[in-house]
């Protein structure tokens, strides 16, 4: 684990970066300030290609940082679903405005039958935003997904798995080389999901929806089963090698998290909550 480096100037063959941790809305402020305010937003560099998944607030600092690289910049964006938390950071995702950039952007069909591209498109039009997508001047090519596909991209394979039927939401497992990450965010933590305890098998490395346990749980779940229990079920069963938390809701400050690290660095001390800027590696 590197912390809080910088990915961008690794050598490693696959890295893992956290732009951005939250879920529903950006909450800043000294409360937050160690485990970070922004919505969900996750890089994975695999060699010289990159992969970003979900454009929450986070993205929209990932975009400053890309600004800096020399030449054209190219990268995948691939969408769990397109609830506000993880597309929040697109309209302001200055490589998107840039000519010359290039970015392949997948999603599956939202709930009312909205292509990913018009998910995206409708988020930036009046009165709503200030100018439409189609301002965008990078290259941009949508990708309709479904789940069971598989996406070949160079010597990287990412596999969309179906997580939850009220949200349509996708997860992911991007395999490199012998290396691979699954991201399931939005998952029912009401029973196990077999589809994805057969994707992350033996994985190096699962992020997973462990944390969301405030009002909106509370409010949307019958289950007592904390969703970091499933999780740490799921990773065991499928012999996970490292299990890491994410998506934390917007009344979770530090002090709650930090005391839900405490109680599960008793339960499982290789389960690990996710900061902000830490970065990740699997050489």
């Amino acid at each position: 684990m590197l912390g809080n480096q910088d990915v961008h100037k690794s050598q490693l063959s696959l890295a893992v970066k956290f732009w951005g941790v939250r879920g529903s809305i950006p909450i800043p402020g000294a409360a937050t300030s160690a485990y970070g305010g922004n919505t969900v937003c996750v890089e994975v560099l695999a060699d010289q290609q990159r992969f970003i998944f979900d454009g929450g607030t986070g993205l929209r600092a990932l975009g400053e940082t890309l600004c800096q690289i020399p030449g054209p910049v190219e990268g995948h964006l691939f969408f769990t679903h397109t609830q506000w938390d993880r597309i929040q950071g697109v309209p302001f995702f200055w490589p998107a405005f840039e000519p010359g950039n290039q970015f392949h952007i997948y999603g599956g069909t939202a709930t009312n039958g909205a292509s990913i591209k018009q998910c995206l498109s409708t988020q930036m039009l009046q009165p709503g935003f200030s100018v439409p997508l189609q301002t965008m001047q990078a290259s941009l090519a949508f990708h309709n997904i479904l789940p069971g596909d598989t996406i070949r991209l160079g010597d990287v394979t990412i596999e969309p798995i179906g997580l939850s039927g009220g949200r349509n939401a996708l997860g992911y497992c991007l395999r490199h080389g012998n290396k691979s990450v699954v991201y399931a965010t939005d998952t029912n933590h009401e029973q196990m999901n077999e589809n994805l305890l057969f994707l992350a098998h033996q994985a190096d490395l699962l992020i997973y929806d462990g944390t969301y346990v405030d009002m909106c749980h509370q409010i949307t779940s019958q289950s007592s089963t904390p969703p970091w229990q499933t999780a740490i079920e799921l990773a065991q069963a499928a012999q996970v090698k490292q299990l890491v938390l994410v998506h934390y809701g917007p009344r979770q400050t530090d002090e709650t998290l930090d005391a839900l690290a405490d109680k599960l660095q008793k339960i499982a001390p290789t389960v690990s909550l996710v900061r902000e800027g830490m970065v990740i590696e699997l050489p």
